[in-house]
Order: C-alpha cells, then structure tokens, then sequence
C-alpha cells in the first residue's frame, strides 16, 4: 500500500483553531506547500508562528479562489462543509477532508475513537488513564485536549491513541478506521449545523463505517438509536448497559462492573471505586471498562485508574457550596439531553442556570422533570426568550444579562440544603469563547460569592 503523500501538494487548511493549526503545521512537515484560510484578522501568536515553518496566512475571510486552487482542502471541525467559498473548489474536484482524516493516515499506532452526544471526553480520559495503568503506551486527544495531527510524529506502532471524535470531526472521513470504536449515546444536538437528526445520525456513522471483523465496536445497549444505527456493521461487537439485561457484554451486577460471558462473570470493577456525580456517567465507566478489558489491562489496574479520577472540569463538576448552597459546573451540557442528565443528578431543589446560542432540540421535554426537581431557572444569552417560553409555565423564570449576574441572583433562589447547577443546554459562543470558559467564569463568580458571604458573616 503507497503511504499518503502530499510532497510538494498546494494544500488549504479552513480554520486557524486548534485542529487547524495542528493540520496546518504537519502538512508543512510533510512537505506541502500549506496556505491557512481564517475568518478573523486578529489571530494569536500560536497561528502568526507558522509563519516561520513556511505556511501563508490568509486571514479576514476564506477566498473561493484560494481553494479552488488547492490539491487538498482540509477542514477544521468548527467549519461547516456546507461553506460557501467551498462550493468552487468542489466544482474542481478538490478533495474536502477533516484534520481527523489527515492525522489518521499518518499515524502507526492503534487508535480506540469514542463518540456519542453525550459523555465522550469523560470516556476517553477515564480510557486513557486505565490504559496507562495497565502499562500501554496511551496518547489521548482528539477533540478534547490535543488535535491528533499533532501526535502523529510521536506515534509508534505500539502506541494507542484515545481519540474523542466530534459529528464534525467525523463527517468528511473517508478512510478513518479504528481499531475498537465506542458509540456511546445519541440524541438530538447541533441542529443549528444539520437538517435534521438524522443527518447528525449519518455523520455520527461515520465513525465505524470503514471498520472489517477484525476490528471491534462497542454500543450502549441501552440506547436504541446506537443500535440501529450499528445494526449492519462489519465489526466484532461488545454491549455494555446500565439497564439491559445482558446475557453477553460488561454490566454491572451488584455492587461490581463485571464483563458477562457464557462462562460467568468476571469483575473489573467495584462500584464503590467510581466516584462521579450522576448515574449517566456511570456508563462511561461502563465503556471504558469494556474496551480497557479488550486490550489487556487487568481489573486492579482498571480499579485503581477509577478510583483515582474524579471526572473533568465543566462536567457535573463540584464547585463549593456556599452557606449550604452547593455549586455545581456542568458547562459541558450543552445540549437539550445533557441538561436533562444534568438535573436529575442533583437531587431536588435545584435552581438551574441555562442559556446561551441555541443549537435545537425539544426544550419543552424538560418541563416535567423541571416541574418536580427545579426551584427556578435564571435565563441567560441568545436563547433566554426561547426557555421563558418551554418552561415558563411550570417554573420560575428569571433572565439576567450575563453568567457572573446569573449566579448571583441563583443564589437568591437557592433554597437551603439546594444546589445551583449551571446546565445550559445551548452552546457558549455568543458569549464565551467555547464552553470551558464559560465554565472557568461560573467557577470563578461562585469564588467571588464565596468571598463576599464569609466577609458578612465575620462582620
């Protein structure tokens, strides 16, 4: 087979984030002559240092002719494909590719790719971290943490790269094939970006479309979407649920995470290991557990990698509690779904603070639970008219101009022994930067409140 090549390639590069500079700076690696296309003009000093590895800048818009130029485009995930300076350079025949699909056919070493709507980065650390233990040469990255083009030139055959793959990462793949694949949920999310679900679906699909019986993909049995979805994949297959009773597959039977077979039950880990917020992430638990039992790493190892993590920032992240009011950063939940898992792992009395760019879904299939669990919710952002209008009617409403506002007026509303729970259920990007600063600014006007109580009381 002829290794990828794109020695003395024009090559286009869509976007100056993460992934793009990641991209960006491996095709001039590899020898391309690499061009990066960029909506803003003022860009830091991570993209201006290209520059001096030979890659062009071209910033302040993408230019139709620039990419009908190119041998290759390759897109970073926040760029849409549906882009319109695209449409030349397709009219040509450019290949349009994802910055997944170009690390993925550098890299030598195994690559475990884990999606879903929900739970993917708390799955793909917690995998990282049991394979570690377990002794594996593990680099973790993706769509959280590192862009996979920049730990192409440390992969090794040996190495497992742990990769969370987004629907937009996904979506222009054509030869990404992991080794194990692990879909884990899927509802309704980026509507504001598909036409409908099942054009999310379809991308999602991508993830296990290329794979062959010799490589395995893990579906949450629980999910029936997921299940139809994998239906007719050619992969060897491994369930895990929370809920089904599995005769074969990794569940949890009583007070143990064990893999079922016909010969009985083997247990990887116990339950009182995981220390996580939320019933929801004890599947990721699950998930992990299956595929860390897949390669090799024995339950000790597994127990102690648990035991030790106590989830991600921004998601169902324990912040303070505050004169009996408990904190809770669930930035993360950023769609309809996670909002839901969000409220129902905080027990009652929860006032919620939602808002922000809204990106579909059914706000109003969160009314009933809001109705027996949520004291109020403080509304902010884009979306503040559109949850007035789900929910108004079962639960108190209060809009506020912005997020350090919000958590003080929560506060307020907060009953005694209650916890305020940023879920916003939207995406951050008409007010934040992306959604960990969103979560950072709670953190940090929670800190402020904190303050500014003690300060009372010892007056």
């Amino acid at each position: 087979m002829t290794e990828f090549s794109v020695r003395g390639s024009n090559v286009v590069v869509v976007g100056a984030g993460r992934s793009g500079v990641g991209a960006a700076r491996l095709l001039a690696g590899r020898g391309a002559r690499v061009t990066l296309t960029e909506m803003r003009s003022d860009v830091g000093e991570e993209v201006e240092r290209l520059r001096e590895v030979g890659v062009d800048l071209e910033l302040g818009g993408h230019r139709p002719e620039t990419l009908a130029g190119a041998d290759l485009v390759v897109l970073s995930p926040g760029v849409p494909p549906s882009l319109a300076a695209l449409e030349r350079a397709r009219r040509a025949r450019v290949p349009v590719i994802s910055e997944i699909e170009l690390a993925s056919r550098w890299v030598r070493g195994r690559v475990v790719a884990v999606t879903g709507t929900k739970g993917k980065s708390t799955t793909t650390v917690l995998l990282g971290r049991m394979l570690e233990a377990g002794g594996c040469l593990v680099l973790v990255g993706g769509n959280v943490g590192t862009a996979l083009s920049t730990q192409v030139e440390q992969s090794m055959p040996e190495a497992i790269h742990v990769v969370e793959v987004s629907s937009f990462q996904l979506e222009l793949t054509a030869t990404f094939r992991p080794w194990i694949a692990v879909f884990l949920n899927l509802y309704a999310d980026h509507l504001d970006r598909y036409a409908d679900i099942e054009a999310y679906a379809a991308a999602k699909a991508r993830l296990f479309a290329n794979q062959r019986a010799s490589d395995t993909l893990v579906v949450n049995a629980d999910d029936p979407d997921v299940l139809r979805l994998t239906r007719d994949s050619h992969a060897g297959r491994v369930a895990y649920a929370l809920r089904e009773p599995l005769t074969e597959g990794v569940v949890v039977a009583g007070d143990t995470i064990v893999r079922r077979s016909p010969a009985g039950d083997e247990p990887l880990v116990p339950l009182s290991a995981v220390h996580l917020l939320g019933r929801h992430l004890l599947g990721d638990v699950l998930a992990a557990s299956a595929v860390a039992n897949l390669v090799g790493v024995s339950a000790g190892d597994m127990t102690q990698a648990v035991d030790r993590f106590t989830g991600l920032e921004h998601a169902l992240q324990p912040v303070a509690e505050v004169a009996g009011v408990r904190f809770v950063n669930d930035s993360k939940a950023t769609n309809v779904e996670a909002a839901r898992r969000a409220v129902e792992s905080c027990g009652d009395h929860v006032v919620v603070i939602m808002g922000g760019r809204f990106k579909g879904g059914a706000l109003e299939t969160l009314a009933p639970l809001f109705a027996s669990r949520a004291d109020a919710v403080v509304a902010i952002g884009e979306a503040r008219g559109r949850i007035r209008e789900a929910l108004g009617a079962v639960v108190r409403v209060v809009e506020t101009g912005s997020l350090a506002d919000a958590v003080r007026v929560a506060y307020g509303l907060a009953s005694p022994g209650g916890t305020v729970l940023l879920a916003p259920a939207c995406a951050s990007l008409d007010m934040f930067r992306d959604y960990a600063e969103r979560g950072d600014v709670f953190t940090q006007a929670v800190a402020r409140l904190e303050e500014e109580v003690c300060e009372k009381r010892e007056q």
